[in-house]
């Protein structure tokens, strides 16, 4: 389902309270702005049907995804049929997981048997697997419905959304404007109402990005707390599998699905996901935040972006927190992770290089070529600096219970570009430089949540990033759903075309 060609107007937002205070049987417009976790109660409790659910995601995609491209492959029929079966279940009286009867459509690197997965790229348009990849497995097994898959850069290469397959995805409250990527055919997917939960995968800002250009939540968990397989490489703590939804709790509910010890991937982690289902209530008295408006003066801000950011900081004191500006140390964190991230796209993706270059995107490219021209010495300056920023996080995190950031340093950006060539007054030369915001905290190896944080006066999403020592999860999610709950900014929709 290739974009709608030429240029479209911008949508504009409307404000929509959440359908959980709606009338008992919502109309099918009604049922895909449900939150997630509502939205399984319904069926659970027999007030929706699975088929109601899937058909009414169907009937939204069908009308709207021309215009948006976030679902690229799509299967009816097979959706219904699954939808019929679970169903099925229900009136037998079967155990029911914890997301049967929602739709979902999987992120198109994630491995899907029997329905094609192409990375995006031309090389890969006809590939079928032959299995589901671990997260797929886990979420269909909670009883999710498979309804298709959603749109990613090439390669999920850069937090821009193109392709030469499907096109580009374009934003559901700015259509002249980028979704992010690489997650970004996902988070258009869930802001515009065509799923209620999106898989997603964050390297440098793949989920982060994409949810603060869509107004959406997107958790880039701690590395093995989601384990992926099969992986060219079990030991990458740089890229990792997370969750998305329209809500802190529904990312969550997602989280409690995806997460869980594999032992085929040695860093999985041994806690069991189904703790994340819990209610996420928190007392924020006392809570110890560091504000971080440019990480430490590490990075240039847009504007429009640091005016909607800095006036988090009363939120949070409203909310009973001390709030501090303060910033860990990230010195080194950019040649970390550019080594770290070249090394892994000359392992993942050197032989395409060398059969299919023509077939590449140039920035893609290049990124493969600055792996193959590291040293050994390179790799150890880029490890031992990572164990450095690992430690002093480490304290840091003693000091203060979260830091908060900007997920983004821009707003987003015109989709015919490949990336923002200008933050500030400061050049970006390549198409890494504008996400050094998410990808120094990807550094930390921190739990980092983005949750919407208002919008600018053009009235395009700003998000906030809630980052936490390792291994916090509960920490980041609970501290999210007390801001989420304070400001509400997650509830204005996008008007669609």
């Amino acid at each position: 389902m290739p974009v709608a060609p030429g240029p479209v107007a911008p949508s504009f937002v409307e404000s929509v309270e959440s359908a959980a205070s709606g009338p008992a049987v919502p109309g099918r417009d009604e049922i895909c702005v449900l939150d997630a976790v509502d939205l399984a109660a319904r069926i659970s409790r027999g007030e929706l049907s699975a088929r109601e659910v899937v058909q009414a995601h169907l009937d939204r995609i069908e009308r709207h995804n021309p215009a948006v491209n976030a679902i690229v492959t799509l299967d009816s029929e097979g959706a219904l049929a699954a939808a019929a079966a679970a169903d099925e279940r229900q009136a037998r009286g079967e155990e029911l997981g914890p997301l049967h009867g929602l739709p979902i459509a999987f992120k198109d690197t994630h491995l899907t048997r029997g329905m094609r997965t192409t990375h995006g790229s031309p090389l890969f348009a006809e590939h079928v697997p032959h299995e589901d990849e671990l997260l797929v497995q886990r979420i269909q097994g909670a009883g999710a419905i498979r309804i298709g898959k959603t749109n990613v850069p090439e390669f999920a290469a850069g937090s821009h959304t193109f392709n030469p397959v499907f096109g580009a995805t374009r934003n559901p409250y700015d259509m002249t404007r980028s979704a992010g990527g690489s997650s970004g055919g996902a988070a258009a997917a869930l802001a515009a109402g065509f799923q209620p939960l999106a898989d997603g995968s964050d390297m440098g800002g793949s989920l982060r990005n994409p949810a603060s250009f869509c107004n959406v939540v997107g958790l880039r968990p701690t590395p093995g707390r989601v384990p992926s397989h099969p992986s060219g490489n079990l030991w990458d703590t740089l890229g990792v599998a997370g969750p998305m939804g329209r809500t802190v709790a529904d990312t969550a509910l997602l989280l409690s699905v995806m997460a869980g010890p594999d032992p085929r991937v040695p860093i999985s982690l041994d806690e069991p996901g189904a703790g994340f289902r819990a209610p996420l209530g928190r007392n924020t008295a006392g809570l110890r935040v560091a504000f971080a408006p440019d990480l430490g003066g590490r990075v240039p801000v847009d504007r429009d972006v640091r005016d909607v950011f800095e006036r988090q900081a009363k939120v949070f004191e409203d909310l009973g927190c001390v709030v501090v500006e303060d910033c860990p140390d990230l010195d080194g964190a950019e040649d970390v992770f550019r080594t770290l991230r070249a090394h892994e796209f000359n392992l993942g993706l050197g032989a395409l290089l060398d059969s299919d270059r023509a077939s590449l995107k140039s920035s893609l490219v290049w990124n493969i070529e600055e792996g193959r021209r590291l040293t050994g010495a390179d790799l150890v300056r880029a490890t031992t600096g990572h164990a450095r920023i690992h430690l002093a996080a480490t304290a840091f995190f003693e000091r203060y219970d979260v830091l908060i950031a900007p997920v983004s340093q821009v707003t987003p950006f015109a989709i015919e570009s490949e990336y923002p060539t200008d933050i500030d007054g400061e050049p970006q030369r390549t198409y890494l430089d504008w996400m050094r915001s998410a990808y120094f905290v990807t550094v930390l190896g921190s739990p980092a949540l983005s949750v919407p944080a208002g919008f600018t006066p053009a009235g395009l999403p700003v998000g906030l990033q809630i980052v936490g020592p390792p291994r916090a999860e509960r920490t980041v999610l609970e501290t999210g759903a007390a801001y989420e709950a304070a400001t509400g900014h997650g509830r204005r929709r996008p008007s669609l075309p």
